[in-house]
C-alpha cells in the first residue's frame, strides 16, 4: 500500500458512491449492522471524505454540520489497510477543512474500542455508553 491520498468529494460521485460500498462491507457486511441503519438522509447535505490508496477508495468518513457543532461519523477503512494512519489522517483533514463552520466544535459516537483514537484528537468522552448498530458506543466532543 502507498500513502493515501485525502481527498472531499461531492455525493453523486464515481469516488463517492465507491466510499458507500466500502461503508457497506464494513458496517453491514462485516460489522453486522443493520443495512437500514447505515445509509440515512443525512448522506445527502454530509460532506464526504475519502481515502485513496494504489488507486481504491481504502477509507471514508462524513462531516455533517449542525448548529452547535460539526460531526464526525461513518469513519470506516478497509481492513487490509487498517493499522497504517488512513483514519487519522482522515479526521485530520476534516477537522482543519471544518473547523471555521462552528467554532472548531467537533462531535461524534465513536465505537467504544475506538476512543483512543479520538482522544488522540481532543475529544472527550462523556455520558454512558449506549448501543448503536449492535456495538457499544460512547458520545464525545472536543469543547
Amino acid at each position: 500500500m502507498t500513502d493515501a491520498a485525502i481527498l472531499a468529494v461531492p455525493v453523486f460521485s464515481t469516488l463517492c458512491n465507491e466510499a458507500f460500498r466500502l461503508r457497506r462491507a464494513i458496517f453491514v457486511s462485516e460489522q453486522n449492522v443493520p443495512a437500514d441503519e447505515e445509509f440515512d438522509a443525512d448522506d445527502l447535505a454530509a460532506h464526504h471524505v475519502v481515502a485513496l490508496a494504489d488507486g481504491e477508495v481504502r477509507g471514508t468518513l462524513r462531516v455533517i454540520h449542525a448548529d452547535e457543532h460539526v460531526k464526525i461519523g461513518r469513519v470506516a477503512v478497509d481492513a487490509a489497510c487498517r493499522g497504517h494512519g488512513i483514519a487519522s489522517a482522515m479526521i485530520d483533514f476534516a477537522m482543519k477543512k471544518h473547523r471555521s463552520v462552528c467554532d472548531n466544535r467537533f462531535y461524534l459516537t465513536a465505537q467504544s474500542d475506538k476512543v483512543a483514537l479520538y482522544e488522540r484528537f481532543g475529544f472527550t468522552a462523556y455520558g454512558e455508553e449506549f448501543p448503536d448498530g449492535g456495538m457499544p458506543h460512547r458520545a464525545m466532543k472536543n469543547y
